[in-house]
């Protein structure tokens, strides 16, 4: 018997309840929006006592069992779980429809929008379509670059989900040592950018990202 297993890390608890959808086990990088704060290694498993007690038993073997202080980091800041998910998310979608009219933007990728292919599994299984949002500038890798480059407000990371707003160009970070064959066959384009909304004020995440694109 195949069991479903979700990754939830982009969703949150917060956005889609994947286990009351059918998922056997869900997993988490708690580095991400469960703790919020960029300062914590840790992952998290849900699901059904059973496969979870099998799980419980594997990790005594092998180990990865968090410290005391890291623990207390997750559970500070799943406290405030639900407040930045909303806010975030509501960020990502006004940031998402903004770049769709932007001149030096070629395309948006946002569950959110009606023209992404998942729009309908996500309308249908979220109540909110996440803080993350991708895009392609109407330019090379040298003009994704230089956009990234030309940011104030968001940091450059390759993580996510926290309450500073995060810049992410794949292509030279997370997929770097990857030929372009298979960062083609994957969807990764030169000029792709990842943007994670923090909680800053919209405006001020907006005004960032439109002089970083006009800088071009």
């Amino acid at each position: 018997e195949a069991l479903v297993v979700i990754d939830s890390t982009y969703a949150t608890p917060i956005n889609q309840r994947a286990i009351s959808l059918g998922a056997d086990l869900v997993i988490h990088s708690a580095s991400k929006y469960l703790s919020g704060h960029q300062d914590v290694l840790a992952g998290a498993i849900a699901g059904r006592a059973d496969l979870i007690d099998t799980i419980r038993k594997m990790r005594h073997v092998i180990g990865g069992t968090l410290d005391a202080h890291a623990s207390y980091l997750v559970l500070r800041g799943m406290k405030t779980l639900d407040v930045r998910v909303k806010r975030q998310s509501e960020t990502g979608y006004e940031i998402a429809k903004r770049l769709c009219k932007h001149p030096r933007i070629a395309k948006v990728h946002y569950p959110g929008l009606v023209d992404h292919p998942d729009h309908a599994v996500a309308k249908k299984t979220m109540s909110g379509f996440g803080g993350v949002v991708s895009f392609e500038v109407d330019g090379d890798m040298w003009d994704s670059a230089a956009v990234v480059d030309a940011m104030q407000l968001a940091r450059i990371s390759s993580s996510l989900g926290g309450v500073e707003s995060l810049i992410h160009q794949p292509v030279i970070m997370s997929y770097w040592d990857l030929c372009p064959e298979r960062r083609k066959a994957m969807g990764i384009k030169d000029n792709l950018i990842r943007y994670s909304c923090g909680i800053e004020p919209l405006e001020d995440i907006w005004t960032d990202i439109e002089r970083a694109l006009n800088a071009i």
